[in-house]
């Protein structure tokens, strides 16, 4: 059974629903695999819990904000 895992910042439900739906979809067609069969979860993390440049999210988001 594949396992498709997604980490990510806060998702709206609409994008939630989205994410599963076209990662199932193409993952099936590209695997030849029963949508089925997939399993999908999505783990929301908090932007000061993961960085990128050395930053945290939400510090990288307010200075993109004031570009």
């Amino acid at each position: 059974m594949p396992y498709i895992k997604i980490e990510s910042g806060k998702l709206s439900d609409e994008q939630k629903t989205m994410l599963i739906k076209r990662l199932t979809e193409v993952s099936a067609e590209i695997m030849n695999i029963p949508q089925e069969f997939f399993v999908t979860t999505i783990t929301e993390l908090p932007d000061k819990n993961f960085g990128i440049g050395g930053k945290t999210i939400d510090i990288v988001k307010n200075e993109y904000k004031h570009k």
